[in-house]
């Protein structure tokens, strides 16, 4: 079985874990944690800033399923979408532009609800 790595994402109004799988962004990201960035809001997603820089992966990807953990190439941060984007058709979670697919979200996605454009968000490691 691959590796895998947990992390804990933080805001004022709740947390959350993922797990992410083994692969090169994972892997940077990995190097850069804790994070402390301040969250923005896109329809049903939350972003924000991570500071690494990795390329696209060839398997990235633009419609994703709820709750999926993906890292947005364009603005070097975790996209974590709950639900609809302003460009999603129907119910889907469709990503500004193809991202590179980290992991999921443990639990339920729509936790992230609850975060606010401005709120500060931290990203660790679980041990």
């Amino acid at each position: 079985m691959a590796n895998q790595t947990r992390i804990r994402i933080t805001w004022p109004a709740g947390h959350l874990t993922a797990t992410l799988d083994d692969g090169p962004t994972t892997t940077a990201l990995r190097a850069a944690l804790p994070i402390a960035a301040t969250a923005s809001t896109w329809g049903e997603e939350v972003y924000f800033d991570t500071g690494v820089c990795v390329a696209r992966e060839p398997d990235a990807q633009q419609v994703v399923a709820p709750g999926t953990v993906a890292f947005w190439t364009d603005g070097d941060a975790l996209a974590l979408p709950y639900g609809p984007t302003p460009i999603s058709h129907g119910y889907e979670c469709r990503l500004a532009s193809p991202c590179n697919i980290l992991g999921r979200i443990d639990g339920d996605p729509r936790d992230l609800a609850t975060v606010r454009g401005g709120d500060p968000i931290r990203v660790e490691l679980v041990n």
